[in-house]
């Protein structure tokens, strides 16, 4: 019988699929809602999937699952210890984002650091034409140069975000895990790079260790001129913190690419209209059409692999 391979979020990624040589069969769904993953992939040897949860009670109901690709780099979504315990192979996407994301990072400092979304609704609200003089400066603009950077998570993507920071004339503090024990050669402690970055920046994984690790206490110890950037996930910050702690000035502003809930709900904590300096994008740091064409070829790439029977890019 031929592999049926299942992609359950095709939707999630606009770019070209191409597919696998070996013979199989290929299913598209533009999304899929969680009551209806089971029924799915009833059939699947191979799921495709990007942030659909796929968890040990979903995982017990598909005893021909073989495979789980992920059309993304980040596995919290899918319990692993479930698939080890099954055999069932978990292969993700790498390196796809480097590029994608530090732009991204660097966008969203630039933004707050020079105030460009308050100036342009001031000026698309009329403010220009009735200025005494040529500009008006009404919001503080502040250079990069010189600024510390303090970034958690030292992998491909903070290392991206460091190489283009130091060219602006940043100065990067690598911060050690919260709560470690030691301090490792190059890193400096987490309470540390709170107290002393301008600008904080998330680029670990989401673990027990780290859920929740950006709580009031974490936003008390940064700067108030600071500012907190998240392009990792979500739940790495309090979110009910943070937007009490933007509104009482705790930190200058922020920018947030993901969150805790996606897509959240209308009563989600930062979406509140009066929340001050703060920006907010819809989990896009990864999704330029070069990084979603080098992640769709990766995807067929990790199944074409695990079909010859030698699976690469596998996560533990």
């Amino acid at each position: 019988m031929e592999p049926r391979v299942v992609f359950l979020e095709r939707d999630s990624v606009k770019a070209e699929f191409s597919r696998p040589a070996a013979r199989h069969t290929w299913m598209d769904y533009p999304d899929t809602r969680p009551e209806d993953i089971v029924d799915r992939l009833r059939d699947a040897q191979i799921a495709v999937i990007n942030k659909l949860r796929i968890d040990a009670a979903v995982l017990a109901r598909l005893p021909q699952l073989r495979m789980i690709a992920l059309a993304a780099t980040g596995a919290d979504n899918v319990d692993l210890a479930a698939c080890r315990a099954r055999g069932i192979v978990v292969s993700n996407v790498r390196g796809y984002a480097d590029t994608t994301v530090p732009e991204h990072v660097i966008s969203l400092i630039l933004a707050l650091s020079r105030n460009l979304i308050a100036y342009h609704q001031d000026v698309r609200a009329g403010r220009w034409p009735t200025s005494r003089h040529f500009c008006f400066l009404d919001y503080p603009i502040r250079d990069l140069r010189g600024a510390t950077l303090g970034l958690v998570g030292r992998g491909s993507l903070g290392g991206g975000v460091a190489r283009l920071a130091e060219a602006f004339g940043m100065q990067i503090l690598w911060s050690e895990r919260p709560g470690a024990d030691s301090v490792r050669a190059g890193r400096v402690a987490f309470n540390e790079v709170l107290a002393r970055a301008d600008v904080l920046s998330l680029h670990c994984p989401l673990d027990a260790s780290t859920r929740g690790m950006i709580d009031s206490a974490a936003l008390q110890a940064m700067k108030p001129s600071a500012f907190l950037i998240n392009t990792a996930r979500g739940a790495l910050v309090d979110e009910a913190a943070l937007a009490d702690a933007l509104r009482r000035g705790v930190i200058a502003g922020a920018a947030i690419d993901v969150l805790s809930s996606e897509p959240p709900p209308p009563d989600h904590p930062l979406l509140a209209p009066d929340i001050p300096n703060l920006i907010l994008t819809p989990h896009v740091a990864w999704a330029s059409g070069e990084a979603m064409a080098a992640m769709a070829a990766q995807v067929v790439q990790n199944i074409e692999a695990f079909l010859r029977g030698a699976p690469r890019n596998c996560l533990p």
